[in-house]
């Protein structure tokens, strides 16, 4: 009687993964010889580093060569980075590149008047001579919280945090309030390719906010009639606009 091992190797490339923010995948791969050769394996995985190969060496016990028919599944779970809060203190504290100052709450923002400007329709006519605001030293941004106007920013500025699912929905009204096309497009992505919100919100969210790209996207991935006709039944199909119902029920004929 003869032991002899085999070992089997996996080879994992997690490098898209971790592009969207995946910072570590755990779990296990489950391993079977239809044979019976060897009992049902189970092999835990931790991977820390984006290419990682995970070995398991089994022994076989028979005084013959043999022909093994194998299979394998993997079942692991992504976990996400927390990212490192942007300080609101660091990002509005004062600075030779600042030239003027808000007041959100109580508490004084220093900005730079280009720089909003050029990012913000909105920023651009307060800090101009048509408003009488463009000429005092200190500004008043009335009905926003200094969190929420530092979330804001933190969106845009050269030290910028990406958003998230639980910011997206802030994020899209304030730039919509400040005239942030930018913010609204840096949202549009993450929902397109990071988030994990269910599509029909992603839907009423591209609709209500004019992402386009979005939209067309979640259009799209209704494949087939159940999930076009589930998300028609939904109480948010009516909420929708004429335009997008419209796309809504052209997919469901696609399917007729």
């Amino acid at each position: 009687m003869i032991d002899d091992p085999v070992i089997f190797n996996w080879k994992f490339d997690w490098r898209m993964l971790y592009s969207q923010g995946v910072d570590r995948l755990t779990g296990y791969i489950e391993l079977k010889d239809t044979g019976n050769e060897f009992l049902p394996q189970k092999i835990d995985v931790d991977l820390t580093k984006v290419e990682q190969n995970v070995t398991k060496s089994v022994i076989i016990e028979n005084d013959s060569n043999i022909h093994l028919k194998v299979s394998f599944e993997y079942y692991l779970t992504p976990h996400y980075a927390h990212p490192k809060k942007v300080s609101y203190e660091d990002l509005f504290a004062p600075s030779d590149m600042n030239d003027t100052v808000l007041v959100v709450e109580g508490k004084k923002i220093h900005v730079n008047k280009v720089f909003l400007s050029y990012h913000s329709d909105y920023f651009k006519a307060l800090f101009s001579k048509s408003f009488k605001e463009g000429s005092l030293s200190e500004i008043e941004i009335k009905e926003v919280s200094y969190d929420d106007f530092g979330l804001l920013c933190s969106s845009f500025y050269p030290s910028h945090q990406f958003p998230n699912d639980q910011t997206v929905e802030k994020l899209l009204e304030m730039s919509r309030r400040f005239l942030l096309p930018s913010v609204t497009k840096i949202v549009e992505h993450h929902l397109s390719h990071i988030s994990k919100i269910a599509i029909p919100k992603k839907i009423w969210l591209a609709d209500e906010y004019s992402m386009d790209y979005l939209l067309d996207k979640c259009i799209r991935q209704m494949d087939s009639m159940e999930k076009a006709k589930k998300l028609k039944e939904l109480p948010e199909f009516d909420k929708l606009t004429d335009k997008t119902r419209s796309l809504i029920l052209g997919r469901i004929m696609d399917f007729m």
